[in-house]
This record gives structure tokens, C-alpha cells and sequence, in this order.
């Protein structure tokens, strides 16, 4: 058993999917999000996309970092994530103006006061404020703040995302087919909109990003920050201080802190001025890289021979853990976190429109024909099946 499924969670939430496979799973099966008819408009012509989601244990690493060096201000990347875990799903079905966010927060009033509250809202409405300078309007009409001690140890943070879009303008990821090449965009690096290196993690794998890296002091010290029913074996197993240095970032706080990175502004580019020459589009959130085979309209093989190095933060949470790459591969981006399916020809202008905001893109894999749905990557020397 995996480190991941020894600490409850799954990379592929079998469960989840289980429970909802009977569900309704709306007008584009294959779109990374379920697309309902318009039902608040009630025309044809108009399809309306509800998202939810959220920063998940991030939270919790934010809440460790402010207890150890005061910095109340890390608490605004946590608002990002949950916008970006939201923001970056809908974009992947073409969706990237005139957004409605409502925010869940679930906190322990004991241990989490008003001023990280305030920094939380703070920080949502500040990245819309910065979203709408590239013309992603994005609205805040509040949501719901409650306090659930005896449910919550800390504090999780959510948010609700809905949209009304023409149906004609929706990508589907049914036009993904063999031949086509699949563009990686970095989540790793530093955007021409962002303020600081991003290490690229995310949001997703957190959990054991936190236990891999992190020492046995946080164990000790914050018992309100873990499942205490854990085994020892499998808790803060890491060698690693939030405020030990790192080579990209101030520390492994702010390496391991890094907002979750939103692609909205190149995107936008690229929905207005191409979107007939995107395919598929697929954000490699829960699952890592694997997350693609959900999606696919056939029974297609991909194969990823070119992914980016994976940058110094899953260096960090391999050497610590021991992980296999094939556990790597499947819980984290690896440092790649947004594909775009195209045609081999139509690659290199997917490319520029990324590299115009500094981010670094490149053709990592393609599709080709196969007899079930299957991924091939070939990493580190190493081949590995999914599927």
C-alpha cells in the first residue's frame, strides 16, 4: 500500500466516482467539467457550468507557517488556490469571463481568528482585482463563513464557481483524436503576472507533500494538524523545517506555499483568438498526470516522452519519502499542471501564447490508436502504464 492510501487518501478517488457514476453526467461527457443545459436562462444556444473546489490540506501547511514565523500574509495564497482549483477547471471547457465565486469557509474558531479570515478575503478579491486587468471578470458575491470546531481542526477553504457560456463555444475534448500532439504548460517558474518564483505543486498531493518533507517536530508540536489516528510511521516522516532554505525560494515554507498558478490570462488569448484549433484540454490537478485519461472521447494511448524536469519541490518530496515514480507521477503534476491537444501544426502557436507571459511550454506527448484508454510515460529513463 501506498504512503498516499496509508494516510486515507486516494489519488484517483475511486469512491468518489463510484458514488456519482449514476449521476447525470451532463450535455459533453468528456468535458473536464459536467456542462448542464441553460437552466437559468432556459435557451438552447446557452449551456450553464457549475464547479466546486477548494485548497484542500494546503491549508493546513499555512496554518503551520504562521505559527512559526508570524507571517499572517501566506494565508492570501491560500485564497488563491481555492479560486485556481476552481477557475482553471472551467477554463478547460473554454469558459473565462463573466464568473460568478461564492466562498465556503469552514474554520475552528479556537485556533483560526478573524485576522486570518480577513486575510483570506482579502487575498480572493485582490486576485480578481488582478484577473480583470487581463479581462477575466470574475464576481464575489460573498458565500458562507461558519464555525465547526468540533468538525474542522483548523480551517478548510472553498468556493463555488458558476457561469452561463454559448454552448458553441464550449470545448468538449471530443475533437481529441490520434495525431494530435499534446502541449505541457509549466505551473513552475515565474509568470509575467506573478510576484514571486512559483514552485509549481499546486494544490493536489499536499497531504503527502506535508508528511513526506516535513519532520516529526510538527508532529510533536501541532497534534491539531493531523489525523491522530494516523500510524506514526506514516506522519511528518520528512527531514525538513518550513524555514530550512531551498534553492528556487526563500525556504521550504514558501516552495511548498507557492499560489497555485492560474492560466487565465494566456488562455483567454487563446480561447478568443483559436479556439478552433484546440482540441482537449486537460488540468492535471488530483491524479497528476494520469489525470488525462478520465477525459478521453476514445480508446486512445497517450504517451508523454517529453515532459518537463520536475522541478526542485517534487525532487524534495521524492528524496524524503522514497517514493516510486509511478506514485510520483500519479499524485503530483511533476511540475506540468495544463495540457492543450491540438494539431502538431497548431502546436507552436499554443507555445508563443504561453512564452508571452513568461511561461514555459513545450510538446510533451501526443495521442495515438489504441485498444483501451492507456497512458505510456517515459521518464527518468523509466517507462511507466496507466490504464
Amino acid at each position: 500500500m501506498s504512503l498516499y492510501s496509508k494516510r486515507g487518501v486516494s489519488a484517483q478517488k475511486e469512491e468518489v466516482h463510484a458514488a456519482v457514476q449514476n449521476l447525470y453526467q451532463g450535455l459533453f461527457p468528456n468535458a473536464f467539467c459536467k456542462v448542464y443545459p441553460d437552466y437559468l436562462g432556459n435557451d438552447d444556444a446557452f449551456v450553464n457550468v457549475m464547479h466546486a473546489d477548494g485548497a484542500g490540506t494546503k491549508s493546513i501547511l499555512a496554518y503551520l507557517y504562521w505559527k512559526e514565523t508570524g507571517d499572517i500574509s501566506v494565508w492570501k495564497g491560500i485564497a488563491q488556490d481555492a479560486v485556481v482549483m476552481n477557475l482553471d477547471d472551467l477554463l478547460c471547457v473554454g469558459l473565462y469571463d463573466n464568473i460568478v465565486f461564492n466562498s465556503t469557509i469552514d474554520r475552528n474558531k479556537q485556533l483560526i481568528p478573524g485576522a486570518v479570515l480577513e486575510q483570506v478575503i482579502q487575498g480572493t478579491q485582490e486576485l480578481f482585482d488582478t484577473l480583470k486587468t487581463f479581462g477575466v471578470n470574475i464576481h464575489y458575491l460573498g458565500g458562507e463563513t461558519a464555525d465547526v470546531g468540533d468538525v474542522v481542526r483548523t480551517v478548510a477553504v472553498n468556493g463555488t464557481m458558476t457561469c452561463r457560456w454559448p454552448k458553441d463555444k464550449i470545448i468538449s475534448n471530443d475533437k481529441i483524436s490520434p495525431g494530435d500532439v499534446i502541449v505541457g504548460f509549466a505551473g513552475f517558474g515565474k509568470a509575467s503576472y506573478e510576484t514571486a518564483y512559483n514552485s509549481g505543486i499546486g494544490s493536489n498531493g499536499l497531504t503527502s507533500a506535508r508528511h513526506d518533507v516535513l519532520d516529526h517536530f510538527y508532529a510533536d508540536n501541532f497534534k491539531e494538524s493531523f489525523d491522530n489516528n494516523l500510524a506514526d510511521e506514516v506522519v511528518y516522516i520528512g527531514k525538513s523545517k518550513l524555514t530550512d532554505k531551498a534553492a528556487t525560494a526563500e525556504n521550504i515554507g514558501k516552495l511548498i506555499l507557492s499560489p497555485t498558478r492560474t492560466f487565465a490570462p494566456v488562455l483567454k488569448q487563446l480561447l478568443e483568438n483559436h479556439f478552433d484549433k484546440i482540441h482537449g484540454m486537460i488540468h492535471c490537478s488530483g491524479g497528476g498526470q494520469t489525470k488525462c485519461l478520465k477525459y478521453l472521447p476514445g480508446e486512445f494511448t497517450i504517451i508523454k516522452d517529453n515532459l518537463f524536469d520536475a522541478p526542485e519541490i517534487f525532487k524534495i518530496i521524492r528524496e524524503n519519502s522514497g517514493s516510486s515514480l509511478r506514485e510520483m507521477y500519479e499524485v503530483f503534476n511533476m511540475g506540468c499542471r495544463l495540457e492543450i491537444y491540438c494539431a502538431a501544426e497548431d502546436a507552436g502557436l499554443m507555445i508563443a501564447a504561453a512564452k508571452s507571459f513568461d511561461i514555459d511550454a513545450q510538446v510533451i506527448g501526443r495521442v495515438e490508436a489504441g485498444t483501451k484508454k492507456q497512458l505510456l510515460l517515459r521518464v527518468a529513463g523509466d517507462e511507466i502504464i496507466y490504464g
